[in-house]
C-alpha cells in the first residue's frame, strides 16, 4: 500500500510545522504529499514551498476546485509545478458543491460532468502541447466570442513547453456518475470516505468507465487514492471521538440542505437515517449532540483506528479490495514515523 501524506487546507493560519511533516514524510518512506483548498488558502503554493525541501514523493492536490481557475491557469500551475520538482506533479481536481462554485467563485454549479469533461479536455491539450488549445463546448470556450468578446481571441499553445504530456490527473468523486467519468477520462480516483464494504459498488461504478469508447485507461493502469484516518494506538476511544467531530461537520455543515455529496455518501452505505439526525442536529446548533450521533460503525467504516496489528490487517484489507495510495492526515512528525514504521515491509 503507498502512503500519501495529506496536509489539506488551511484553518484561519498557517498550519504549524507542516514542512517538517513533509521532509518526515518523505524520509520515512511516504510516496506522496497532498494539499487542498476550499474559501482561503490555495493547494499550489504550499506544494511549492514546502516540496522544494523534497526529492522523491508526488506532490498532489486533493484537490484543486474546477471554478477557482480557468482550465489553461490550471494546466499552467501544474506544468510549472512539473518542472520545479522534476516531474513530481499529481493534479487533482474537483468541483467542489454549489454553494462554494456560487457563492464563492461566483460561477454556475450546473452540468458538474460536463463541465469537468471539458476542462481536462482542455487541460490535456495545454500539456500535449501539439496544437493551439481550442474547445467547442459551451462551459469552457476557447477562444472565447460570447458577450463582451472585442472578437481578437487567438488559439495559442503554451509558451513554456510541459515536462510531461502524461501529467497525471485525478478526479475526486463521490457519486457513481462521477467515478465512472474519472475512470473514462482520468488517471486516478480521489475517493472520499471510500469503504471498503462497498468494494464491489465502486468496481461497477469503475468498470462502466473503462467500458465507455475512449477511455484512457483500464483498471490495472489507474490509481484509487482513499482519503483514510489512520491512527495507530492501544487505545481508540479519543481518535474516534475526533473523527465524530469531523463527520458530523462534514455531515451536517458541508453542503446545501438537500445537496450534501458527503452525505449521500454515508446515505448509500446505509446510513440514511442517522445521516438525517446529524444534520437536524447541527442545523440547530448542536455540534456536540450532532457528533454523539455517529455510530461507532460508521468512523469503522471509512477510517483504520486501533493497535499495530488491527492497522496492518485492516490496510491489507483496503488494499485487496481495490485501493492503490492511502491519504492520511498526521498530526505530528511522531504519528508520521509510527505509521510508516508499522506498514513496512521486510
Amino acid at each position: 500500500m503507498r502512503l500519501g501524506l495529506q496536509l489539506g487546507y488551511w484553518g484561519a493560519a498557517p498550519p504549524a510545522g507542516a514542512g517538517e511533516l513533509v521532509v518526515e514524510a518523505e524520509r520515512a518512506g511516504f510516496d506522496a504529499v497532498f494539499t487542498a483548498e476550499s474559501w482561503g488558502s490555495d493547494a499550489f503554493t504550499p506544494l511549492a514551498w514546502w516540496g522544494a525541501r523534497t526529492e522523491r514523493v508526488l506532490l498532489g492536490t486533493s484537490v484543486v476546485q474546477l471554478s477557482a481557475r480557468t482550465p489553461a491557469a490550471c494546466a499552467m500551475h501544474a506544468l510549472t509545478l512539473d518542472h520545479l520538482s522534476g516531474g513530481r506533479a499529481v493534479l487533482g481536481l474537483g468541483v467542489s458543491g454549489p454553494q462554494v462554485v456560487e457563492g464563492w467563485y461566483g460561477g454556475p454549479f450546473g452540468k458538474p460532468l460536463a463541465r469537468t469533461r471539458e476542462y481536462v479536455s482542455i487541460v490535456r491539450q495545454v500539456l500535449a502541447r501539439q496544437a493551439p488549445v481550442r474547445n467547442d463546448g459551451p462551459h469552457h470556450p476557447l477562444p472565447y466570442t460570447g458577450p463582451g468578446s472585442v472578437g481578437l481571441g487567438k488559439s495559442l499553445r503554451p509558451i513554456t513547453h510541459p515536462l510531461r504530456a502524461d501529467l497525471p490527473v485525478w478526479l475526486g468523486a463521490e457519486g457513481p456518475r462521477n467515478v465512472a467519468l474519472a475512470a473514462e477520462i482520468a488517471d486516478g480516483w480521489l475517493a472520499v470516505y471510500w469503504s471498503p464494504r462497498l468494494a464491489a459498488t465502486y468496481e461497477e461504478w469503475l468498470a462502466e468507465g473503462f467500458a465507455r469508447p475512449g477511455a484512457r485507461r483500464t483498471r490495472d493502469g489507474f490509481t484509487v487514492a482513499a482519503s483514510c484516518q489512520v491512527v495507530v494506538t492501544d487505545d481508540p476511544a479519543p481518535a474516534v471521538a475526533g473523527m465524530k467531530q469531523t463527520m458530523a461537520l462534514y455531515l451536517g455543515g458541508m453542503g446545501a440542505p438537500g445537496m450534501n455529496f458527503h452525505a449521500d455518501v454515508f446515505a448509500r452505505m446505509g446510513y440514511a437515517a442517522e445521516v438525517a439526525e446529524i444534520a437536524a442536529l447541527f442545523a440547530e446548533g448542536r455540534r456536540d449532540a450532532a457528533a454523539a450521533a455517529v455510530p461507532d460503525e460508521l468512523v469503522a467504516d471509512t477510517a483504520i483506528i486501533g493497535p499495530a496489528g488491527h492497522v496492518r490487517e485492516e490496510v491489507a484489507r483496503w488494499e485487496k479490495a481495490g485501493v492503490g495510495m492511502l491519504l492520511v492526515g498526521c498530526a505530528d512528525v511522531g504519528q508520521v514515523r509510527t505509521l510508516a514504521d508499522t506498514l513496512a515491509t521486510e
